[in-house]
Order: structure tokens, then sequence, then C-alpha cells
């Protein structure tokens, strides 16, 4: 892309009073002219208190979803309509009420990464930066967490007095990280400490110096003394997490964690919908109120 469509991408971002939010995953040229860069809790926050008109969402479809909910009175474009997440529908139907029915005093806690009508269907959202803190803090003794099990085993672990049910689904690009490159990655930089996603198999957490959100993972590469990292997400991040240390080194197991769905974002793609309006996100009215209902129990139990 050249200056002059970059150029064009910012005249009109003023004339539409339009702000650029990015998700850490999306390209790196996309982050670095994003208003907002973050992850999915931090981006559903920006969204809301934003005060602009129009929100391009750079991410795949459950944010863009997240974003229409929580702020209905903006008009939300997804560069990229294809940009779905496979595990933000992994649940199969029928299955919230087959656990509501078996276990009494449950709550559904459903990861952000899900699609508006399982939000409908839930109690709670929550991100992998607030997933436990918010489970701890129900008063719930049963807990139905969906649609991701490895992040469900990993808060399970975390608070072992709650009676969590997993539900069969991943995210593909993570629950994919083999346990066995991330050995040959730790023995070529035995240095390196390993920083790691929760939505990884437990087979890769329990290789991890640290298991956290992409925002916890940046944080903590920021803060340590460790100058060598070996990285257990997807690898848009490398570019905030180079940005912020430029004195430290990153690596990635051989076959490198990337979601062919982030990468559809693209500034081609955000100039084309600035210029068009095209690929707005649409939630039923009848739909939203049920959706965001859990959505902001999740802002209300993380303030």
């Amino acid at each position: 892309m050249t200056n002059e469509q970059i150029n064009k991408i910012m005249e009109l971002k003023k004339e539409k009073n339009a702000v650029i939010m990015a998700h850490y995953y999306a390209p790196e040229e996309v982050q670095k002219i994003a208003d907002a860069t973050g992850d999915s809790f931090y981006l559903a926050k920006a969204a809301k208190a934003s005060d602009a008109d129009v929100i391009i969402f750079c991410g795949v479809g459950f944010m863009g979803e997240s974003a229409k909910i929580l702020c209905p009175d903006k008009k939300v474009l997804m560069p990229d309509l294809e940009a779905d997440c496979p595990m933000a529908h992994m649940v199969k139907e029928g299955k919230i009420a087959e656990m509501r029915a078996r276990y009494e005093d449950l709550a559904v806690v459903c990861y952000i990464n899900s699609t508006a009508e399982l939000k409908c269907q839930s109690d709670v959202c929550v991100t992998s930066s607030n997933a436990v803190q918010i489970v701890r803090a129900l008063p719930n003794k049963n807990i139905f967490f969906i649609p991701d099990r490895n992040l469900g085993r990993y808060v399970a672990e975390q608070v072992p007095e709650k009676n969590i049910i997993l539900n069969d689904g991943c995210c593909p690009i993570h629950n994919d990280l083999s346990a066995e490159e991330l050995k040959e990655a730790k023995a070529l930089h035995p240095e390196a400490l390993v920083l790691s996603h929760p939505e990884c198999g437990d087979d890769v957490l329990a290789l991890s110096d640290y298991i956290g959100s992409t925002a916890g993972i940046i944080d903590f590469a920021g803060k340590s003394e460790a100058k060598e990292f070996i990285i257990g997400t997807e690898d848009g991040v490398l570019h905030r997490l180079m940005q912020d240390n430029p004195d430290k080194q990153f690596y990635f197991p051989k076959t490198r964690p990337r979601c062919r769905d982030m990468k559809l974002n693209t500034l081609e793609k955000i100039l084309h919908v600035l210029e068009t309006e095209e690929n707005e996100v649409h939630i039923p009215e009848e739909v939203r109120p049920e959706a965001l209902l859990p959505l902001d129990r999740m802002l209300e139990y993380t303030k």
C-alpha cells in the first residue's frame, strides 16, 4: 500500500469520525495505523468508551459482534466479513440446556470468543485475562465453561473449589501448538522463558514459565529481567513485543502459530470499507439485550 493510500485512510477516518481498532493478532501494518490495539477485553472496553461514530474492527466476527452489542448507536465495520473464529461456534446445539437441566446452581460462563447466539444463553462473559477472577467471584458452585476446553481446564486448576464442566471446543491455532516443537525451541534457546496463552493444550502449559492472556504475555515480557522468550501464542503479537522491547529476543516454535482469519484484515480492505461503509455488523434488536447482559456483567465484575 502506498503512502497516498494510507493518507487517504487517515483523511476518511477524520471525515467520518471513525476509529480503527486492531487485535494483537492482526497484521503488523494494520496495528501500526490503528487508534487502539489490544486483546479482546481491552478492545471491548475501548469500543464502549469511544466517542467515534464508526468503528473499523480489525479482528474476527465475534469481536465485531461484541462491539456492536456494546455500542448499538455506532456503525461497526469489518474489513473482511469472512474473518471468523472457528472456536466461537464450538458448542453443540442443546448442550447448554442439557447442562442447566443436569446441574443445580449452574452458571454458564462464556468466553468472549463466542457468537452472539451463545452469549444470549450465558450468564457472564469472560476473557483470558479475567476468566479466573470472574469464575472465582461467582456465587455458583457449578460452572459450565464454553466454548474453549483448554482455557476452561486452566481456570479449573486455578479455582479448584468450583466444579467446572468443560465443553469440547478449542482454538485450532493454540491447540495445535506442539509441545515437542516447544522443547526443540527451548533446546535452541536454553535461556529463554516460555510464555504461553491458556488456549494452548495442557502439555504446552506444563512447559511454560508464564501463562496468561495476550496482554499478559506482553506485560510479563516487558517487566521481566530476562532477555529471551519463546512465545506460545499467535505470531501477530510479535509487533507489539518488539515495539516495547527492542533490546529483547523473541522466538516461536518451528511451526509458527498463525491465524489465517486474523490475517484477512489488510490496509486495502480498511480503505475499502471506509470508502464504501460496506461490511457493517448487524445484531437483531431482539438478540442484543440478551447478548449484552453477560458482557455487562463481565465489565461489572472487572471494574
